[in-house]
């Protein structure tokens, strides 16, 4: 189609060139034939990284979930569109609290008039603090849940390191107890034996010393005494035979 017939055809809502991202000129092609208005993301909101909505899952099912100025919308499937007047409140979550989950979180949407709920899953969680900024411009109702599970599980973290701090230390001074109790114990047992075996050995030296010297003394009296008698009866003068008449 040339330029002149465009011009013709849909004057200045269709241009024959166009320089910008895809979403945009999808977006101004169907405003321009169809003359119909396109809901297009806000420009209030920018991802972390750069883009107009965030990657996250409804159920087992990828998408994208883009924010409007007055809307949600999800895409590809199952395609869901929810009206901000239609929203009571938005919480933000991490499954079941789970530190290994700490990298994504869940974004509920809590319908009014009990209408139910949408849940978007795994949104990263580099986009939190852009989300938070875009539901406080549009005053939407936010809880978040993770700073609580945070504060939980930061407590918990810290009791666990107290505790196996004291586990330790209580560890070392039984172990420490102990090793005193085997050192005095062995102390107490050489000192003992050592003792034991120096009286031993005085006694039975005493002993045997003693009764050594006693059995010398009797044995030098008894020979005193067998030479004192051998003297005397050397000494005394023998008997004359009686002579009959």
């Amino acid at each position: 189609m040339t330029e002149e017939d465009l011009k013709a055809k849909y004057g200045d809502k269709v241009q024959h060139h166009y320089e910008a991202p895809i979403s945009s000129i999808v977006a101004q092609l169907f405003r321009g034939m169809a003359g119909k208005k396109v809901i297009a993301p806000s420009k209030e909101y920018m991802s972390h990284h750069s883009q107009s909505g965030v990657k996250c899952a409804i159920k087992a099912n990828e998408g994208h979930l883009f924010f409007m100025d007055k809307s949600f919308m999800f895409v590809p499937k199952p395609a869901t569109y929810i009206s901000f007047d239609n929203v009571a409140s938005l919480t933000m979550s991490r499954v079941g609290g789970a530190v290994s989950a700490s990298r994504t979180f869940d974004l509920t949407v809590t319908l009014k008039n009990g209408q139910g709920e949408h849940q978007f899953s795994n949104i990263n969680r580099e986009e939190q603090s852009n989300l938070e900024d875009f539901f406080k411009k549009k005053n939407l109702k936010l809880k978040n849940e993770m700073a609580d599970d945070s504060g939980a599980i930061l407590k918990a973290a810290l009791m666990d390191e107290e505790l196996a701090s004291s586990e330790e230390e209580g560890g070392a001074a039984v172990r420490g107890s102990a090793d005193e109790d085997d050192e005095s114990v062995d102390e107490d047992f050489q000192e003992d034996s050592d003792s034991d075996v120096a009286e031993e050995y005085d006694s039975a030296h005493e002993s045997a010393g003693s009764g050594s010297d006693d059995e010398m003394a009797d044995a030098n009296g008894d020979a005193d005494g067998a030479s004192d008698g051998e003297e005397d009866v050397a000494e005394r003068p023998k008997k004359k035979p009686k002579t009959s008449k």
